[in-house]
């Protein structure tokens, strides 16, 4: 698996998005585990793993967004929204 870097990626995000850079440290077993299911599921990467961790961890927290909710259905499912 790659490591995470900070530019686009044009699978995961559309062109009308704005992309915001983070970085993020990862625990080496977290890495370990998320590398293991990318090689096992090759249409997932680390960047939709993380968009939907976190749009699911909002989502479960009580923030309520139309996007946020898109963006989560979408990256679970392999569903690309169009406004």
């Amino acid at each position: 698996m790659q490591d995470l870097n900070y530019e686009s990626n044009p699978k995961v995000f559309n062109q009308k998005d704005e992309v915001i850079s983070l970085k993020c440290e990862l625990q080496e077993n977290l890495q370990k585990a998320m590398k293991e299911f990318v090689e096992e599921h090759p249409n997932w990467d680390q960047y939709r793993i993380l968009q939907a961790a976190i749009a699911g961890f909002l989502m479960q927290k009580g923030f309520q967004n139309r996007d946020l909710t898109r963006l989560y259905i979408g990256n679970m499912f392999s569903m690309n929204f169009k406004d």
